[in-house]
């Protein structure tokens, strides 16, 4: 995407001084960046709080992110929000959750539709309530002309089940005589991936500093650059995500190749 470097200077006004953004190459800035937004819970807990203020307080982080990327010129935002094993934590927190995903979204969609956003979900949306499925119906039908950045929100997804999912889909183009499977490849299983037409991430961005994926985006993270900080995701902000480009940046990405000279 194309950057409006007048407005992204001005975001990035009164920078923090150990970063600004002229140590940023913004020939440079990764397409898509994805996001394990951990530590709500206990953010909360450090202040005194109950949990469900952390998942709160994240919706803001979340919104400047959203914000940081469209400036970043990103093609693509993905967010890790709610796993296929999040049902285990207690149904207050679940209900609190699946209530918060249904009113943050119906409240962003007018900053969807200021930044040319598209809206896109990956994960079995149908176990979800009623109330929540219809809002994020809506916001597919009316994001589904922007033309700017695609935000994908992972939510009642799980890696595996996703790669299960594809395999599913592809045996059954076999036994239908569709497809050989002598024929079947990486392309073909990544078209049958939700991230389908998504590009694969350059950076992925972990919060809290746990050091595990947490069954998110396997198939897609074969190559991608990590960044962890113990930041919590309440306070994560636009100059911690400009200090992961700039992390980002001085790696030297081979792809499985040999070192540049």
């Amino acid at each position: 995407m194309r950057i409006d470097e007048a407005k992204l200077r001005d975001y990035f006004a009164n920078p923090p001084e150990d970063i600004s953004l002229d140590e940023i190459d913004l020939e440079r800035i990764p397409r898509h960046v994805s996001f394990i937004m951990d530590g709500n819970g206990r953010w909360a807990q450090s202040r005194g709080l109950d949990r469900s203020k952390g998942h709160v307080a994240g919706v803001d982080s979340l919104r400047e992110t959203v914000t940081t990327s469209v400036r970043l010129g990103l093609d693509a935002l993905s967010v890790y929000a709610f796993s296929t094993e999040n049902w285990k934590r207690p149904k207050r927190e679940v209900n609190l959750l699946m209530h918060l995903f249904a009113t943050t979204l119906v409240k962003e969609l007018p900053l969807f539709h200021q930044e040319n956003v598209r809206l896109r979900f990956l994960g079995d949306l149908d176990a979800l309530p009623r109330e929540t499925r219809n809002v994020f119906q809506r916001g597919l039908d009316e994001t589904a002309d922007h033309t700017g950045m695609t935000f994908a929100l992972a939510v009642n997804y799980g890696s595996r089940a996703e790669i299960v999912r594809a395999a599913q889909l592809l045996a059954a183009d076999a036994a239908m005589g569709n497809v050989s499977p002598l024929d079947i490849d990486e392309e073909m299983i990544s078209s049958r991936l939700y991230t389908s037409g998504i590009p694969d991430p350059d950076l992925l961005v972990r919060t809290s500093g746990e050091m595990r994926l947490s069954n998110y985006l396997l198939w897609q993270l074969a190559y991608t650059e990590f960044y962890v900080t113990d930041v919590y995701w309440p306070d994560f902000s636009r100059w911690e995500f400009l200090r992961a480009v700039r992390s980002f940046q001085a790696r030297d990405r081979r792809f499985g190749g040999v070192v540049s000279k």
